[in-house]
């Protein structure tokens, strides 16, 4: 049995099931080429019924979130979520209206399901995916928070856990808290979308020039920036307050944001930035902690954009009485298409669990398909390569940088080593040569390693579960602090992929390094420009090669070179 789940917002996307695996995945962004797509995912469904070799007909059951009457409007009226697209991501001039925009849609924010909203969402649904052939199939709509506790719940591998999840808003709501036990995934608390710790961190990332939703990370970065202060000095504590499993804001959307906003005006930015990212931090193990003393459950799965807050996430793991924890490695909005696919086959066909050892769920090309790309370029030098692992390793032993491409598309916001670039761990060099010309980020921004699961207790404070998706900081023990320089951020953590065997090439390459360096560790970003998707496809990763005057790639199994550098 196939079902479908589909996502049509920030960051849309679609995934299929077959019964109880995982056949694909990805996201709108890799296809249209414009980061944290809104449009309907027609690309990714085809991609997806294009990789299972099925036609719509053979899909009996389509699931999507959210329908609440933000999300229905934007259904009806397209054209709205494409002119907030453009305003959310500065692709505009500096409208007039700049602050009753922001106000706008704070106003929306306590809105959640009204009546109709869901019959409205499903006819709009319907008219796309008829648009794609779908015909003899059942539409369903799933809980915003109950699409991002499936993909918690159900991936974990835990059989049984508190599942939570924590972002700006969906559906009326901010923050759930589930339990999954003896195959139950059952709701047992909610936190309105008014007292939303995830909107108040939106407000605080527009406030400091960047973009909401999309550079919260650079945010929590340039927090280390600032002089640390304890938290009774934080002029930002008093907007909220933890009371068991609940999370209170102290003022309304609307008067939160003017009121951050001039407290901002008045100090930099790096020190703003911190007193925002402790108030976050706070709060979340403030509720994670008094969920595990209430409801007794050792072991949390977790998902919701908020859970993309890898400094916040370290000071969860270390709650005292945590056993285990686990996090979504598409813990934003767009990991719910799958979530919806999750909680649809749980409810028609009581599947709660599936085996997720990796994330590798996107699109792949043969060999056909790559040489079809080189033959087009006079300008590349390629040969079929059977020992690439060690001759990119070579490479990047000798302080220069590689772009990677192979296998499946990663799933996620995160480059696990099959759409990565990589560079040495230990080479201040590289790592500046790549922020300044490959790309261009922001300096406050670090690199994060990949690193062998047999190396990552020496190097790492604290691995107790291993974290196969860079969800999670660490802090890096002093003594190897000189082995990670690229890769570790100021206040001397580091987000690590910790690898184990669920990508054999890639862990071929990281044994080459092993055995020159005595770690095997490497940088490794995403591969993509500054402000653009992860590459998808071959002619992606060739075009990103030329515009960054790259040198050296390895395609599938081919090395390439750039014959004019």
């Amino acid at each position: 049995m196939y079902i479908l789940g589909i996502w049509d917002g920030h960051d849309s996307g679609a995934a299929l099931l077959e019964d109880d695996k995982v056949v694909f995945a990805a996201n709108e962004e890799r296809f249209t080429k414009r980061k944290l797509e809104v449009a309907f995912p027609n690309n990714s469904i085809k991609a997806a019924l294009g990789h299972a070799g099925i036609t719509p007909d053979e899909v009996e059951v389509v699931a999507f979130p959210t329908t609440e009457f933000a999300k229905t409007l934007s259904r009806v009226f397209p054209w709205q979520k494409e002119s907030y697209y453009k305003f959310r991501r500065r692709k505009m001039y500096k409208p007039r209206l700049e602050s009753f925009m922001h106000y706008a849609k704070y106003a929306m924010t306590g809105v959640g399901i009204l009546p109709l909203c869901s019959t409205v969402s499903k006819a709009a649904v319907g008219r796309e995916l008829r648009r794609l052939g779908f015909r003899n199939y059942r539409l369903c709509s799933v809980d915003h928070h109950m699409a991002h506790a499936a993909t918690a719940a159900f991936t974990s591998g835990m059989d049984s856990s508190l599942v939570i999840t924590v972002d700006g808003l969906g559906d009326g709501l901010s923050a759930s808290i589930s339990t999954f036990r003896k195959g139950t995934l059952e709701r047992k608390h909610s936190i309105k979308a008014r007292d939303s710790i995830g909107i108040f961190f939106e407000q605080a990332t527009n406030i400091v020039g960047m973009r909401e939703l999309e550079d919260e990370g650079k945010v929590m970065a340039m927090a280390d920036y600032s002089y640390p202060f304890r938290i009774d000095e934080n002029k930002l504590r008093e907007f909220f307050s933890v009371n068991g499993v609940d999370i209170r804001a102290k003022y309304g959307p609307i008067s939160q944001y003017r009121m951050l906003d001039r407290i901002a005006w008045s100090m930099p930015r790096e020190r703003f930035s911190y007193m925002a990212q402790q108030v976050l931090e706070e709060a979340l193990v403030g509720l994670v902690g008094n969920a595990i003393e209430k409801f007794g459950t050792r072991n949390v799965a977790m998902a919701g954009g908020v859970m993309s807050n890898i400094k916040a996430n370290m000071k969860i793991r270390k709650i005292k009485g945590l056993d285990n924890w686990y996090i979504f490695p598409h813990m934003g909005d767009g990991g719910i298409a799958m979530g919806a696919a999750m909680y649809a086959n749980y409810t028609e066909n009581g599947v709660r669990g599936y085996e997720f050892k990796d994330a590798y769920l996107g699109s792949e090309y043969c060999d056909e398909d790559i040489l079809r790309c080189l033959r087009k370029e006079k300008w590349l030098r390629y040969e079929r390569d059977a020992d690439r692992a060690g001759h990119a390793a070579e490479l990047i032993s000798s302080d220069d940088y590689v772009f990677w491409f192979q296998g499946r598309g990663e799933y996620g916001p995160r480059a696990l080593g099959n759409r990565s670039i990589l560079a040495k761990a230990d080479s201040e060099k590289v790592k500046e040569r790549l922020n300044l010309y490959v790309k261009q980020r922001d300096w406050y921004q670090p690199f994060a390693p990949s690193m062998l699961r047999e190396d990552a207790e020496k190097v790492l404070e604290g691995v107790r579960c291993p974290d196969r998706f860079m969800t999670m900081a660490y802090d890096v023990r002093e003594e190897h602090s000189s082995s990670l320089k690229s890769v570790m951020h100021v206040d001397m953590t580091a987000r690590p992929q910790i690898l184990s065997d669920e990508n054999k090439e890639y862990r071929r390459l990281l044994g080459r390094i092993r055995k020159s360096s005595g770690y095997g560790i490497v940088l490794n970003t995403s591969f993509n420009l500054h402000g653009m998707p992860m590459v998808n496809d071959p002619s992606d990763a060739i075009e990103t090669m030329k515009q960054t005057k790259t040198k050296r790639m390895f395609l599938g199994e081919y090395f390439v070179e750039n014959k004019e550098i």
